[in-house]
């Protein structure tokens, strides 16, 4: 049976083809418009850099520029809607994505109401709701599609935080993908708006009081007209805002203009933090890139008098990543010393980081957070690319206890209180979208909450992960998750989608959508390379490919790529990378690096000129993370990174797809734009632009925009791969 199922797919597959092939020919588009060089060069610390296409930066101010990106955006479009299986891939995400009634995530508890965003089949937009109780009726809170503006952009919310007993929430929303949010407040029983809109409100940090009288919150310094783009995440400060009073007077509690005793500087961004039923308030410190923060204490009677001093607990050089107060008790997870982390624990009153009690000692797993519980502390561990938690009872000989997890994946949205005993949290996996779980300590289960119902496709049977690890260049061994359909073989000739992103330390977490399956069905490979520069093992492999070790991190997709080929799981003319934001180094430079080891690559909103980053908006923030060309370690880090100062006249390059959303605050349109010209330039290679106008990042992007680009992916993918179903005709 299995041989004749195998033969009728392969009919239906070549038949499939050639009604492709007997469709009458649509027009080729016209090719796009050529961008002219117009060199500009730099001197850094003794090496001249060229760059041609300066003048792309200005595109939101010159109207020639702007008129390139259209033109680009129109070919691209075209192109993309000329492969003939383009459609009948978005028609199947579509229908995959609403095979379950609803998808959930953000899930927040406080005593007798749960809040959550949800979006339901066939919606765009995820929604605010709340219920009284896991099982209870929802009820709709905020909408954000009845909040469009004329231009019809569509609108997100970017964050959410319930009052301490849910009687208010407050919420930032942005349009058009700008996450440029502002901040509103409702009222939980009613669903009534209170008026309230507070402006730049892009990072959040709301913690409200415990008498629900009111919230803090970070607001961006509003800058005079033409102020230097690069100012604009500079100075945010910690405002107080009591309910039914103007916003305009709300006094700044903490940051660069009162900073009550604490080091910060421009870039760094404040927080305030409170405990429930604790007298004192904490003040968090972070620049946005480093995982590690400083943490200072001062009392709310203090603070509300306006004269706040803060005392120190640890500061960036503790390298503190997590950290937990219960009482006088202060835990914290580090990586001094113990570069996959160590859980420790001091005191609030007298902090001693030095000489604090090792709760859990290095070793393999990575320690990655700590919370703390009415009952105890919850601790969760990254131990070979598999997620674990272990609960640890506040009684003094108690030792840590692993929580038995019904599935083995990523943990996600873990939720505690000071007020609940026991943790939430989602629970999912490579082949599982996952659920919702809650651990009682009285029963010591964990069980299903139900909140996120399963959908038909949500835990397909016939799918396997692999997780392998690869040599490196330098002999480091790279892990790598391969999923596919089971029964596959390894012929090279399968379709393969080998994906890395690589920076911050990010943990590339096991993740499974139904929409995936639109790729397995086509007989794809999907590949996540778990690259230096992420964070799969903890800060050591986050250092390693980070600044001067940057070039690990593509090396190291490059080694992985390799290895699909050798061990027959593809070929190189059917193998495709992408990587997205940061990612963009990782795929950018195994672009140009190994431009005979792929056949398409996607770099999605991508990072492709870093040696010119930091003169955008986003740019200063990310420092420490890439380095700083007024530095020479700074210099050779960003320029080894920048893929497009490292494209070569006359090499054969394969079919690139860039993207890029107009309205994109964390890479500039001009990044992709300007490699676009620079690869256009070197030769002969197919070199789509795909521009949105309604979008930005991709965070805020509706359901409809992310499967409109992962059908234009899968289908560039295909069409270049030579997969007969997918070839334009004519």
């Amino acid at each position: 049976m299995k041989s004749i199922l195998c033969i009728l797919f392969f009919a239906q597959f070549q038949l499939v083809g050639l009604i492709a092939q007997l469709q009458p020919a649509t027009p080729l588009p016209p090719p796009p418009p050529v961008a002219p060089a117009k060199p500009v060069q730099d001197t850094y610390f003794g090496t001249t850099l060229t760059d041609p296409y300066r003048y792309i930066e200005n595109v939101k101010t010159d109207s020639a520029v702007q008129a390139w990106y259209k033109g680009q955006a129109d070919y691209a479009r075209a192109v993309l809607d000329r492969i003939p299986g383009r459609k009948a891939i978005l028609d199947r995400l579509i229908a995959l994505s609403n095979t379950s009634p609803m998808r959930v995530t953000e899930v927040t508890e406080v005593p007798g109401r749960i809040f959550y965003l949800e979006r339901k089949s066939g919606e765009n937009q995820f929604k605010l709701y709340t219920r009284a109780g896991w099982s209870a009726s929802e009820q709709l809170l905020v909408d954000p599609d009845t909040l469009k503006g004329p231009d019809g952009a569509p609108v997100a919310i970017n964050y959410y935080a319930p009052s301490t007993n849910g009687t208010y929430v407050a919420y930032g929303a942005s349009h058009g993908g700008s996450e440029d949010a502002a901040i509103h407040v409702i009222e939980t029983a009613t669903g009534k708006d209170t008026g309230l809109t507070i402006p730049r409100g892009q990072f959040g940090g709301i913690d409200w009081r415990d008498d629900e009288s009111g919230f803090y919150y970070n607001q961006l310094q509003k800058l005079p007209p033409n102020a230097p783009s690069t100012l604009e995440y500079q100075d945010s400060q910690m405002r107080y805002h009591r309910l039914g009073t103007d916003p305009e007077q709300d006094p700044v509690v903490f940051g660069t203009a009162k900073p009550g005793g604490a080091t910060i500087t421009p870039v760094e961004i404040p927080g305030i933090v409170t405990i429930y039923g604790d007298p004192r308030v904490f003040a968090m410190i972070q620049d946005g890139t480093r995982n590690e923060y400083a943490l200072y204490v001062s009392t709310l009677a203090d603070l509300d008098a306006g004269h706040a001093q803060w005392r120190r607990l640890f500061d960036f050089d503790d390298l503190v990543v997590s950290h937990a107060v219960r009482g006088d008790d202060l835990y914290f997870v580090t990586f001094k010393g113990a570069p996959r982390s160590e859980l420790k624990k001091t005191t609030v009153s007298a902090p001693d980081l030095a000489k604090a009690d090792v709760i859990i000692p290095p070793g393999q797993p990575v320690v990655e957070t700590v919370a703390a519980a009415k009952d105890a502390l919850y601790i969760e561990l990254l131990d070979g690319g598999i997620f674990r938690i272990q609960r640890l009872a506040y009684s003094p000989a108690a030792q840590p206890v692993e929580i038995d997890l019904p599935v083995k994946g990523s943990i996600d949205d873990v939720v505690v209180d000071p007020r609940f005993n026991g943790v939430k949290f989602l629970l999912g996996s490579w082949t599982d979208t996952g659920g919702y779980y809650v651990f009682d300590p009285i029963t010591g289960q964990t069980t299903d909450t139900h909140l996120q119902p399963r959908g038909p496709d949500d835990q397909p049977a016939d799918l396997v992960s692999e997780e392998v690890k690869v040599p490196s260049h330098d002999g480091v061994l790279v892990p790598m998750s391969i999923i596919h359909k089971k029964g596959i073989k390894l012929d090279g000739t399968n379709p393969c989608w080998l994906t890395a992103y690589g920076s911050y330390g990010v943990v590339d977490t096991p993740v499974f959508s139904p929409v995936y399956l639109a790729w397995y069905e086509r007989g794809g490979i999907f590949a996540e390379a778990h690259v230096r520069g992420g964070g799969a093992y903890g800060e050591e492999w986050h250092k390693a490919g980070q600044k001067l070790t940057k070039p690990n991190t593509w090396k190291d997709l490059i080694a992985c790529g390799q290895w699909l080929v050798d061990k027959g799981y593809t070929s190189p003319s059917h193998l495709g990378i992408s990587g997205g934001s940061a990612g963009g180094i990782t795929v950018g430079r195994a672009l140009t690096e190994r431009p005979d080891l792929f056949k398409a690559v996607v770099a999605q909103v991508g990072v492709l000129n870093a040696i010119r980053s930091e003169t955008d908006s986003n740019g200063v923030p990310n420092i420490p993370e890439f380095g700083t060309v007024t530095e020479q370690d700074g210099f050779k880090a960003l320029y080894e990174m920048d893929a497009y100062h490292h494209v070569v006249n006359g090499v054969k390059y394969p079919a690139v797809m860039l993207t890029t959303g107009i309205n994109d605050p964390r890479v500039p349109p001009w990044e992709p734009g300007k490699f676009a010209a620079r690869l256009q330039q070197a030769g002969d290679p197919l070199v789509l632009l795909r521009v949105d106008y309604a979008a930005g990042h991709g965070i805020g992007s509706t359901k409809t925009q992310r499967l409109e680009v992962m059908a234009d992916l899968m289908a560039f993918f295909l069409w270049q791969f030579g997969m007969p179903a997918y070839q334009p005709a004519g």
